[in-house]
């Protein structure tokens, strides 16, 4: 139980990075692509919604991740579970939002365990 409680903080931890990473950088890939010198799309978007978009990004990511649905149905529950959670934590999500990205997250599972991907 040690080791699972471990592997879900580092998890947690990843996921948080990852957001901060990706918002961070973005005024590099605005350079990048040469949006930052566009006027039609400066400053489109706040921080917070940039980084809900970013964050929803990521656990759609994970719901498509098809080799972890096949392999393992309840550490892909798990993750989309933990992402949502997250996200909650961090405020990035209404109350409404989180309650629909688990019951997606209950759906596919459910898919997954019928053993949906394999028909």
């Amino acid at each position: 139980m040690i080791g699972g409680h471990v592997s879900r903080k580092l998890s947690v931890i990843r996921f948080s990075s990852d957001i901060l990473n990706l918002t961070r950088n973005r005024s590099l890939n605005r350079e990048i692509f040469g949006v930052g010198e566009m006027n039609a799309f400066k400053n489109q978007l706040t921080f917070a919604q940039e980084t809900k978009l970013l964050a929803l990004a990521a656990w759609q990511r994970a719901l498509e991740n098809l080799e972890l649905r096949m392999d393992c149905p309840d550490a892909y529950h798990d993750e989309l579970l933990r992402q949502s959670d997250e996200m909650d934590r961090l405020g990035i999500l209404s109350w409404d939002e989180w309650r629909d990205l688990r019951r997606q997250a209950d759906v596919a599972y459910l898919r997954a365990v019928a053993g949906d991907d394999y028909h």
